[in-house]
């Protein structure tokens, strides 16, 4: 069978066929860009039911050649498949090796860090634009503490506080906590440093509707991303005690669609806080499935890279190649809402 032409507006999706994936699918026939669905298992693939628009490749990221012949004809590359561990360095080499933009959803912080340090000099000599975690877990925070940094040069601290009513993960979320690759570093005394055991814990109060929470301390990438150019002495990320008993627990179900953009019934509210002196900073994003915001975010900075609308090159955070607000407002009202609180 013929598949669709690739053109200037073609992206690939690796792990296409699961259930970020299948968002990102979506997002992209939204915006008109073409997607190459990217999958291990040829049968899934082939029952998967996409688009007619969509061209679908079956590769996996140890066999180089197949990962090769699936990228061609794109434009960029959107890496779905965690853990990233296992993952990133492959499909990133594979981009590098194209000649393409590269993208993925890790929230991994060891993964994240090894992209910085090993593609952004080649990336960079290239011309490209490699966007690791571009997504609930890192992006978005990312870009919401950059919004709130606007005329300031440094901050003392940064918090972030990732606040879900419940966490049905997907395999790859809880292969990735299962098998501890999320990280275990904080950035106190201005460097990277070891986390407290136990984790520390406090009570917050989020805006409605997930409300008072009690929250734990847990690195995540959003460590990495923000403090490669946010000048700060203190970073620190705390998730819901609720969020990571749901992740933690082998019986807690898949995540169920329960409307018509296929989204499940989670909430979340991500509240970021930056001091400086007696000046402190507070907005919060609020919306439904991690999931789905994380692809809607990557089209929109997707869509971007396609037109041509960036001036950096190399390994970045979101936050320091795109103006933070404007893009945060892309996401909402349906998917996401971005509100500054405090601004003393």
């Amino acid at each position: 069978m013929n598949e669709p032409a690739a053109n200037e507006f073609t992206v690939a999706v690796v792990a296409a066929t699961g259930h970020t994936g299948r968002f990102v699918i979506a997002d992209l026939l939204r915006r008109g860009i073409t997607p190459i669905a990217i999958a291990r298992n040829a049968a899934s693939l082939e029952a998967a039911d996409f688009d007619e628009r969509v061209i679908r490749r079956h590769a996996t990221v140890e066999d180089t050649g197949s990962l090769d012949r699936a990228l061609e004809g794109a434009r960029a590359v959107i890496n779905a498949a965690g853990p990233y561990f296992a993952t990133a360095e492959a499909v990133a080499s594979a981009a590098l090796r194209a000649r393409i933009h590269y993208t993925d959803f890790s929230a991994e912080q060891e993964a994240v860090a090894n992209l910085f340090e090993k593609f952004n000099k080649p990336a960079r000599e290239a011309g490209l634009l490699f966007l690791p975690a571009l997504a609930f877990f890192g992006g978005l925070s990312d870009l919401m503490v950059t919004a709130l940094m606007e005329g300031w040069d440094a901050a003392d601290s940064v918090e972030t506080y990732i606040g879900f009513d419940r966490w049905h993960p997907t395999k790859g979320s809880r292969n990735t906590i299962d098998g501890n690759y999320v990280g275990d570093l904080v950035f106190t005394g201005g460097c990277l440093t070891k986390a407290s055991s136990p984790p520390a814990q406090k009570p917050w109060v989020f805006a409605d509707p997930v409300g008072d929470q009690v929250v734990l301390e847990l690195p995540l990438c959003e460590t990495i991303l923000i403090t490669r150019h946010v000048k700060t002495a203190e970073h620190h990320n705390y998730l819901t005690q609720v969020a990571i008993q749901d992740v933690t627990n082998p019986s807690t179900p898949f995540p169920k669609a329960v409307d018509e953009l296929g989204r499940s019934a989670q909430n979340f509210v991500v509240d970021v806080v930056v001091s400086r002196g007696n000046e402190r900073r507070r907005a919060f994003t609020r919306g439904r499935d991690a999931y789905a915001v994380s692809a809607v975010l990557t089209g929109e900075v997707i869509d971007r890279l396609l037109r041509r609308q960036f001036i950096k090159v190399g390994v970045r955070a979101p936050g320091e190649v795109f103006p933070a607000a404007e893009l945060l407002k892309t996401l909402g009202p349906e998917y996401a809402t971005f509100k500054v609180l405090t601004t003393s």
